[in-house]
Protein backbone atom coordinates (compact mmCIF):
# COMPACT_ATOMS: atom_id res chain seq x y z
CA UNK A 1 0.00 0.00 0.00
CA UNK A 2 1.39 3.40 -0.93
CA UNK A 3 1.91 5.96 1.79
CA UNK A 4 0.07 9.22 1.11
CA UNK A 5 -1.06 12.37 2.85
CA UNK A 6 0.26 15.44 4.65
CA UNK A 7 0.28 15.67 8.46
CA UNK A 8 1.30 18.59 10.69
CA UNK A 9 2.97 17.69 13.96
CA UNK A 10 5.08 19.20 16.73
CA UNK A 11 8.36 17.80 18.03
CA UNK A 12 8.25 17.90 21.84
CA UNK A 13 11.01 19.05 24.21
CA UNK A 14 12.44 15.49 24.34
CA UNK A 15 12.74 15.44 20.52
CA UNK A 16 9.84 13.01 20.19
CA UNK A 17 7.58 13.01 17.18
CA UNK A 18 4.20 11.28 17.01
CA UNK A 19 3.86 9.30 13.78
CA UNK A 20 0.27 9.48 12.49
CA UNK A 21 -1.53 6.16 12.97
CA UNK A 22 -2.50 5.95 9.29
CA UNK A 23 1.14 6.29 8.17
CA UNK A 24 2.44 3.96 10.88
CA UNK A 25 -0.04 1.25 9.91
CA UNK A 26 0.80 1.54 6.21
CA UNK A 27 4.57 1.57 6.85
CA UNK A 28 4.92 -1.24 9.40
CA UNK A 29 3.53 -4.66 10.09
CA UNK A 30 1.45 -4.89 13.26
CA UNK A 31 4.35 -6.46 15.21
CA UNK A 32 7.05 -4.03 14.01
CA UNK A 33 8.21 -1.12 16.13
CA UNK A 34 11.53 -0.24 14.51
CA UNK A 35 12.03 2.33 11.76
CA UNK A 36 15.06 3.97 10.21
CA UNK A 37 15.34 7.74 10.15
CA UNK A 38 17.82 9.08 7.61
CA UNK A 39 18.84 12.26 5.79
CA UNK A 40 17.07 12.98 2.51
CA UNK A 41 17.56 15.41 -0.33
CA UNK A 42 16.33 18.99 0.08
CA UNK A 43 17.32 18.81 3.77
CA UNK A 44 14.37 16.63 4.73
CA UNK A 45 14.42 13.41 6.75
CA UNK A 46 12.95 10.04 5.82
CA UNK A 47 11.43 7.19 7.78
CA UNK A 48 11.74 3.71 6.32
CA UNK A 49 10.60 0.35 7.57
CA UNK A 50 13.43 -2.14 7.99
CA UNK A 51 12.39 -3.89 4.79
CA UNK A 52 12.37 -0.68 2.72
CA UNK A 53 15.66 0.47 4.24
CA UNK A 54 17.23 -2.84 3.16
CA UNK A 55 15.76 -2.47 -0.36
CA UNK A 56 17.29 1.00 -0.62
CA UNK A 57 20.65 -0.41 0.54
CA UNK A 58 20.48 -3.06 -2.19
CA UNK A 59 19.83 -0.38 -4.83
CA UNK A 60 22.82 1.61 -3.58
CA UNK A 61 25.09 -1.43 -3.83
CA UNK A 62 23.92 -1.98 -7.41
CA UNK A 63 24.97 1.59 -8.32
CA UNK A 64 28.61 0.53 -8.21
CA UNK A 65 30.63 1.37 -5.15
CA UNK A 66 33.53 2.08 -7.53
CA UNK A 67 32.14 5.54 -8.27
CA UNK A 68 33.48 8.20 -5.90
CA UNK A 69 30.20 10.07 -5.57
CA UNK A 70 28.34 6.86 -4.68
CA UNK A 71 30.91 5.96 -2.01
CA UNK A 72 30.78 9.47 -0.58
CA UNK A 73 26.98 9.46 -0.57
CA UNK A 74 26.96 6.10 1.23
CA UNK A 75 29.37 7.41 3.87
CA UNK A 76 27.25 10.48 4.52
CA UNK A 77 23.92 8.64 4.35
CA UNK A 78 24.71 5.63 6.54
CA UNK A 79 26.75 7.59 9.08
CA UNK A 80 23.69 9.78 9.71
CA UNK A 81 20.92 7.15 9.44
CA UNK A 82 19.73 5.66 12.69
CA UNK A 83 17.42 2.86 13.78
CA UNK A 84 14.77 4.17 16.20
CA UNK A 85 11.94 2.53 18.11
CA UNK A 86 8.31 3.58 18.21
CA UNK A 87 7.10 3.90 21.79
CA UNK A 88 3.68 2.80 23.05
CA UNK A 89 2.18 6.14 21.92
CA UNK A 90 3.57 5.75 18.38
CA UNK A 91 6.33 8.33 18.87
CA UNK A 92 9.94 8.25 17.75
CA UNK A 93 12.86 10.25 19.10
CA UNK A 94 14.61 12.23 16.38
CA UNK A 95 18.41 12.27 16.72
CA UNK A 96 19.80 15.75 17.37
CA UNK A 97 22.20 15.61 14.39
CA UNK A 98 19.34 14.83 12.00
CA UNK A 99 17.18 17.60 13.44
CA UNK A 100 20.07 20.00 12.83
CA UNK A 101 20.57 18.66 9.29
CA UNK A 102 16.89 19.28 8.46
CA UNK A 103 16.64 22.58 10.33
CA UNK A 104 13.88 21.16 12.53
CA UNK A 105 13.10 23.04 15.70
CA UNK A 106 9.51 22.20 16.60
CA UNK A 107 6.87 22.38 13.85
CA UNK A 108 7.13 19.70 11.17
CA UNK A 109 5.17 18.28 8.26
CA UNK A 110 5.10 14.53 7.60
CA UNK A 111 4.46 13.38 4.04
CA UNK A 112 3.49 9.93 2.87
CA UNK A 113 5.67 9.38 -0.23
CA UNK A 114 4.89 5.93 -1.65
CA UNK A 115 7.31 3.67 0.30
CA UNK A 116 8.56 6.08 2.97
CA UNK A 117 7.63 9.03 5.15
CA UNK A 118 9.36 12.37 4.72
CA UNK A 119 9.77 14.77 7.64
CA UNK A 120 10.17 18.44 6.77
CA UNK A 121 10.57 21.54 8.85
CA UNK A 122 7.21 23.32 8.44
CA UNK A 123 8.70 26.51 7.00
CA UNK A 124 11.03 24.64 4.64
CA UNK A 125 8.06 22.58 3.35
CA UNK A 126 6.06 25.76 2.77
CA UNK A 127 8.97 27.20 0.80
CA UNK A 128 9.22 24.00 -1.26
CA UNK A 129 5.50 24.13 -2.10
CA UNK A 130 5.73 27.77 -3.08
CA UNK A 131 8.73 27.13 -5.36
CA UNK A 132 7.48 23.97 -7.05
CA UNK A 133 3.67 23.84 -7.07
CA UNK A 134 3.43 25.84 -10.29
CA UNK A 135 5.60 23.20 -12.00
CA UNK A 136 3.27 20.29 -11.12
CA UNK A 137 2.06 19.71 -14.70
CA UNK A 138 5.60 19.79 -16.07
CA UNK A 139 6.82 17.39 -13.35
CA UNK A 140 3.87 15.09 -14.03
CA UNK A 141 4.78 14.88 -17.70
CA UNK A 142 8.44 14.19 -16.87
CA UNK A 143 7.52 11.53 -14.29
CA UNK A 144 4.87 9.74 -16.35
CA UNK A 145 6.29 10.25 -19.82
Amino acid sequence: MSLTGTYHRTVDEKQRLAVPKKLKEALLLETEYTVYVAPETDRALTLYSGHEFDRRATRLVELSAQRTEVRNYQRLYYSQAEQVELDAQGRIRLPERLMEFAGIEQEVVLLGVHDHIEIWDRIRWGDFLQQHSAEFDKMSTAALG
